[in-house]
């Protein structure tokens, strides 16, 4: 891999990313969750930062933005919804391309969870940076955009190669795992539940996972299949989707 990739708990459940191009040494942090853990992280590394990558705009995200700039004078992307609440140097779009030394990171649009969120695509190396669109089973909340928008976007990540890294920014794999079998019979996601479950009381992290691995298990990117069972008929696949989220935001176990 040309890019090296750190990752950290920080906050009660997020985790924080710092990466660097081996070609160049350019560093950069994926949003800002907590400014401290940042820049500890960075010291023990013995490395500067050259780059803030937002995925979007709520304060566990891009919160750190002032602090970390001010420490260490990176630059700061993401998309323009960052400036609600923090210092942005320039406002990325979808298609745009973050050069980060000679690694290529494609910015796409993956709105829902907020309105503007983006993800981060290396397909040299295979990674996605997807913030709080897709999660370890599961998906982000739909605060700003609407259900078709959300399936859209976990639609256009679903076709990524099957190998690509997925790193989301939560440790949610046990809380979802729960939801999921719930809504999910299919074999494969009781495997990877008592996998999950074995994990997490090992004090052993869940993420990154991978895109098939998600295709396979994950029930928000499984929705259409499990439309009977959420009693819908020949339903759109994002109202499919719809259902599903509509349970899991009430969903108590």
């Amino acid at each position: 891999m040309a890019l090296k990739i750190h990752q950290f708990a920080c906050l009660s459940d997020n985790y924080g990313y710092l990466c660097w191009d081996e070609a160049t040494g350019r560093t950069a942090c994926i949003d800002t969750p907590d400014a401290d853990a940042v820049l500890r992280e960075l010291e023990k590394l013995g490395r500067g930062l050259d780059l803030i990558m937002n995925t979007h705009w709520h304060p566990d995200h891009a919160g750190g933005n002032e602090a970390v700039k001010a420490a260490t004078g990176a630059y700061i992307v993401g998309p323009a919804e960052v400036r609600k609440i923090a210092p942005l140097d320039h406002a990325v779009e979808d298609g745009e391309i973050v050069e980060l030394g000679a690694t290529r990171f494609e910015v796409m649009d993956t709105g829902g969870h907020t309105a503007g969120h983006i993800t981060y695509y290396d397909a040299d190396d295979g990674v996605a940076f997807v913030g709080d669109t897709l999660f370890a089973l599961g998906c982000g909340r739909v605060f700003e955009g609407t259900h078709q928008q959300m399936w859209t976007s976990l639609s256009r990540l679903a076709v990524l190669p099957d190998a690509t890294q997925v790193f989301c920014a939560h440790e949610y794999t046990a809380s979802n795992a729960r939801f999921a079998l719930s809504v999910d019979d299919d074999p494969a996601l009781k495997q990877r539940a008592e996998q999950v479950f074995a994990a997490r009381e090992r004090g052993e992290w869940t993420v990154p996972t991978t895109i098939g691995l998600e295709k396979a298990t994950n029930p928000f990117l499984r929705a259409p299949k499990l439309a009977a069972r959420m009693g819908l008929t020949n339903p759109q696949p994002y109202e499919a989707f719809g259902a599903v989220r509509a349970a899991k935001d009430v969903f108590k176990g």
